[in-house]
């Protein structure tokens, strides 16, 4: 007889964006910390197949794993925690379950039987979710949205009733709410949490522990009241009021009655072992001598999640380094000298469309002509490519992304791409191997010639004006193994300037920085010295 496979349920209540994914990840990183093999999967109710086409401007950056699934970017939180890459088995959607019943139902699989919610979608759910536990210990699974959200209820009947299936010892329900404090009588609500647990024992769950989030911290007499109207032991409420750093909550969870839950729970009896994080927050707590002012050319200002993987990899970097970071919002759209003057280093991060592109290219143009240390990450290559081949004297250098008219196209639509520029899934996706020239600044830096790097792009540098881009100042050392297609482009006559058409800050790790980004890092601090 095998193995019983466990699972740990996230359910969020009172309004989205309150922390579950940050939750269930430090949840996995405490098992692990135990011994525990974990492994996590975000299920989400909205009615798209993947993150493909979700605006990154509401929903945040779109996550890749190496197998080239655009997702939900809680999977970053989660990679980042356990240190380990998820495949497409750990991002289910309602849209892509729906969509396979439904093809299922045109050929005829159910026989001529009706097709409902229930059982049908909550049988396909559990699917997803025993499928992507397979060769873990204990499976977390994060339900996206609120309980009480009407896309979301097909999601909550069927862990309810893959509870029921598996028994309810091995199965594990934390319900994370959040409970606001009104300043004109300055107190805590707690009528809303209160009311978010009604809600999930309305539809059959009891939570085995409750994550209360508040902006501060609270009295202890919201804990009580939540545990006596929730149902739930007042040892295992945690309040969990805001943080300097998320890397502090594994440790919060770990002094916490939440994990006696998860010992008697796991059967692990093993303190964890939280070296790893207490080590991440000395380096961050650590006042540095010298802080680095890293200029982040962005088009999407009003949201951090948008490039939230971005910002990580840049404090990671920094952390190695034993320096402080500040990184400095520069508005594409409205980018000036003096901005690209103002820091010690530039990164153009990815995007699409023509917005704020000319502000970019500038940018690499500044660093280029300038010496100044410069990470180009996906659109950050090309713009990269664009500012040299104009530089070279092709002034009207252009991607037809952007001008789809232009003569000198050094950047355009890969083989096979066009006609599906608005259409999802359709991207070169996921890990892809480059081949880097021996002795260059990004063969030192990787320590390697070779380089696996997730991709997420529809446009491809044009070698047929390989020459003007090399007049420009840019060397091409890093290509596909068959040498077709551009991965990495540097500046030899500068300290660092790199640029890669993938995105490496997928694989940072807050314990393990992506060497790209200590490399910014590093130059801008010898040449601050």
């Amino acid at each position: 007889m095998g193995k019983t496979q466990k699972y740990i349920f996230v359910t969020g209540g009172v309004l989205s964006g309150v922390g579950k994914g940050i939750t269930a990840a430090s949840i996995g990183a405490v098992l692990q910390a135990k011994g525990a093999t974990v492994s996590i999967q975000k299920c989400d109710p909205y009615l798209n197949v993947d993150a493909g086409l979700l605006n990154p401007a509401e929903h945040g950056e779109c996550f890749v794993t190496k197998d080239g699934a655009e997702t939900d970017l809680d999977l970053g939180h989660y990679e980042r925690f356990l240190d380990i890459e998820l495949t497409q088995k750990s991002a289910t959607l309602a849209g892509r379950l729906l969509s396979e019943l439904i093809m299922d139902e045109r050929a005829g699989k159910f026989g001529g039987k009706t097709v409902q919610l229930v059982p049908h979608l909550t049988q396909s759910i559990q699917r997803a979710i025993e499928d992507a536990a397979e060769g873990s210990d204990i499976h977390i699974v994060e339900i996206g949205g609120t309980v009480g959200d009407y896309e979301g209820l097909s999601f909550i009947e069927a862990i309810r009733e893959l509870g029921q299936k598996v028994g309810r010892a091995n199965c594990l329900f934390v319900h994370v709410v959040y409970v606001p404090f009104i300043s004109t009588s300055k107190e805590f609500k707690s009528k809303p949490a209160q009311n978010a647990l009604n809600d999930l024992r309305g539809f059959g769950i009891v939570p085995d522990s409750v994550i209360v989030r508040t902006d501060l911290p609270a009295p202890a007499n919201i804990a009580s009241k939540i545990s006596l109207f929730g149902g739930v032991p007042l040892e295992a409420v945690l309040m969990q009021p805001n943080v300097d750093t998320v890397f502090r909550i594994p440790e919060t969870i770990a002094k916490s009655g939440l994990h006696t839950l998860l010992t008697q729970f796991s059967g692990l009896s093993a303190e964890p072992n939280l070296a790893k994080w207490k080590k991440i927050i000395a380096a961050q707590n650590k006042l540095p001598e010298t802080i680095i002012r890293v200029g982040l050319v962005a088009k999407y200002m009003d949201n951090e999640d948008t490039y939230i993987s971005v910002l990580e990899a840049i404090k990671a970097a920094a952390w190695q380094q034993k320096v402080g970071v500040d990184i400095v919002w520069i508005n594409a759209e409205a980018a000036t000298k003096a901005d690209f003057e103002s820091v010690d280093a530039i990164l153009v991060p990815g995007g699409f469309g023509a917005r704020g592109v000319e502000g970019k290219i500038a940018a690499a143009r500044y660093a280029l002509e300038n010496n100044v240390p410069y990470l180009g990450i996906c659109l950050g290559l090309q713009v990269a490519v664009i500012a040299a081949a104009r530089k070279a004297g092709l002034t009207d250098a252009n991607s037809s992304e952007f001008d789809p008219k232009t003569m000198r196209n050094v950047v355009y639509i890969m083989e096979g791409q066009q006609g599906k520029e608005s259409t999802g899934g359709t991207l070169r996706l996921g890990d892809y191997p480059a081949i880097l020239t021996p002795k260059s600044v990004l063969a030192k830096t990787y320590k390697a010639t070779t380089a696996i790097e997730r991709h997420r792009h529809r446009y491809e540098v044009n070698q047929a004006f390989k020459e003007d881009i090399i007049k420009g100042g840019l060397a091409i050392t890093g290509t596909s193994p068959d040498g077709k297609l551009v991965e990495f482009v540097e500046a030899p006559l500068n300290n660092y300037f790199v640029a890669t058409q993938a995105h490496p800050e997928f694989k940072s790790r807050p314990s393990r920085a992506h060497p790209l980004f200590v490399g910014l890092i590093k130059q801008a601090f010898i040449d601050k010295k």
